[in-house]
């Protein structure tokens, strides 16, 4: 049986080694909290995996500690943010929560950031503001570094370039997070170090041609991701990529034509209030209808039953706040080893 872990003492863990790092505390809480959420939902990649990242980060100096973002333009409904590389969860969780109460007096209301550090899972923002019964969608890009080529190209120029979103239905969330490309940056790298690889054409190797082997990344000169649609329709994922540059970088005003370094992103936040548009209700009978029409669809022989995006997800979250967390096998020792060099305990299986 796989071990499990209680939620909260991993959060515990977290903040402390956080504040440990420099973060003050209601900023340590946060990141910590967004961390532990991905690892709810499932995404084990961008979970508590990034944990020593952040804080290696942190030491550098890469991750800054302290500060605010900088306001670089305001009207009611829209801000743009300078993140100044600040904790991008703290910064996605404040800016998700300015929205949402201007989206709930103005209908919508939209922050685009430049300048975040990484921001983890973009799924574990949604529940805090479709629980409100509010719609959330995020935009990220990172304009400093590059992981996909363009279509019929073989040198990198973007990043996977994911959108979260997130709204409310009558029998729970319904929510996306899925990347413009076929796979991650970290999925590649976890699959690299474990020896295993995809079991479909992920990559280009750097001659352009498909591979499943994630090896093939790590090259010199470097193999890409393949966009989102792979062979058949990369034309498609690809082109929704640059969507995703125009609405983060392109409208946070810094992204690839300044050349940043390190780790970070370029965000476009955007929260919907159905309540100010035709009415909470009628938004709640449109997406009741439609779970309902997705659940009862007849399923492929043999395979598994149609379900919403998110369901799975939400039903694991549910699951590990009840009976605690599966981690990734890799999780446990790491979190054991920085724990033990800050002279903390860490969490034990429940």
């Amino acid at each position: 049986m796989p071990e499990r872990y209680a939620p909260a003492a991993l959060i515990a863990l977290a903040a402390a080694l956080f504040e440990r790092g420099g973060l003050a505390p209601d900023r340590a809480a946060v990141v910590a909290e967004t961390l532990v959420e991905g690892d709810l939902l499932g995404h084990d990649t961008h979970g508590l995996a990034l944990l020593g990242p952040y804080l290696d980060s942190l030491a550098s100096g890469d991750m800054r500690a302290a500060g605010e973002p900088e306001i670089l333009s305001a009207t009611p409904v829209v801000e743009t943010w300078d993140g100044g590389k600040l904790p991008g969860p703290w910064l996605v969780r404040r800016a998700a929560d300015l929205a949402s109460e201007r989206a709930a007096a103005y209908g919508l209301a939209a922050v685009a950031i430049r300048r975040s550090h990484h921001i983890a899972c973009l799924a574990a923002y949604l529940p805090r503001v479709v629980e409100r019964g509010q719609v959330l969608l995020i935009w990220s890009s990172d304009p400093a570094t590059a992981s996909v080529a363009p279509w019929g190209g073989t040198r990198r120029i973007i990043t996977p370039n994911p959108v979260a979103a997130g709204w409310p239905g009558a029998a729970g969330p319904v929510m996306i997070d899925v990347s413009m490309s076929i796979t991650t940056n970290g999925m590649t790298a976890r699959r690299r170090a474990e020896g295993t690889t995809f079991p479909f054409d992920a990559l280009l190797t750097a001659e352009g041609q498909p591979t499943a082997d994630p090896n093939a990344f790590f090259t010199e000169p470097g193999g890409t991701l393949l966009p989102l649609g792979g062979m058949a329709a990369g034309h498609k994922g690809f082109g929704l990529g640059l969507l995703v540059e125009a609405l983060t970088s392109g409208l946070a005003g810094g992204g690839r034509v300044t050349e940043p370094t390190g780790w970070g992103a370029a965000l476009l936040i955007l929260v919907l209030d159905p309540a100010r548009f035709a009415g909470a209700e009628a938004f709640l009978a449109e997406s009741g209808w439609m779970a309902e029409v997705v659940r009862g669809n007849p399923p492929i022989p043999g395979g598994p039953a149609p379900r919403l995006p998110g369901a799975r997800a939400w039903a694991r979250r549910a699951e590990a706040m009840a009976r605690g967390v599966e981690l990734h096998p890799s999780i446990p020792p790491a979190l054991a080893a920085r724990a033990a060099a800050a002279g903390l305990a860490a969490p034990a299986p429940l």
